[in-house]
This record gives C-alpha cells, structure tokens and sequence, in this order.
C-alpha cells in the first residue's frame, strides 16, 4: 500500500507554519500542538487505528507539532548522529 497522501500532509505543514510568523510564541506553540494532534489523528484515521492507537498519535503529534513551533521559534533544530546521540545546530 502506498501512502502518496503523506509528503502532501507534509508539505502543507511546513507552508502552514509560515503563518505562524506574526504570532506569540504561546500563540506558536498552540498552533503547534493542535496542528500536530490533527496529524496525529488523521494519520491513525487512514491507518484504521483502534480508539487506543489514535489517542498515542494524538499525543505523539501534538509533541512533535510542539517542538516544530519552538524549533521554528529558536532556529535550532535536533540531528541524530547515527549512533543514539543528538546534537543542536541551526536549522
């Protein structure tokens, strides 16, 4: 089963958070959580997820959607190294 749907869902996040320009960082991190909820809750939907699985997406979204917003915010973003350890940089 392909899922072409996904780099679209993906491409209209990153558009979506160009929007977030003129907000607070509060507003942000809202904006975030909710956008990364939805997510969630759309990607457990096309997979056909128990009631259980979609609350974990929902949450699992709206913890990434959160740190988006404040990476977006600060300009630093996470990378893995390969071996288990993250460092920080510029996004």
């Amino acid at each position: 089963m392909t899922f072409r749907w996904i780099p679209a869902l993906a491409s209209s996040a990153v558009l979506g958070l160009g929007a977030c320009t003129n907000m607070t960082p509060e507003q942000r991190t809202v904006a975030g959580v909710a956008g990364g909820a939805a997510a969630g809750l759309i990607a457990a939907d096309a997979l056909k997820a128990d009631d259980d699985w979609r609350l974990i997406a929902a949450l699992g979204g709206a913890a990434a959607g959160t740190m988006v917003a404040q990476n977006n915010q600060s300009n630093k973003c996470a990378y893995s190294r390969g071996d288990g350890t993250y460092y920080t940089a510029a996004c």
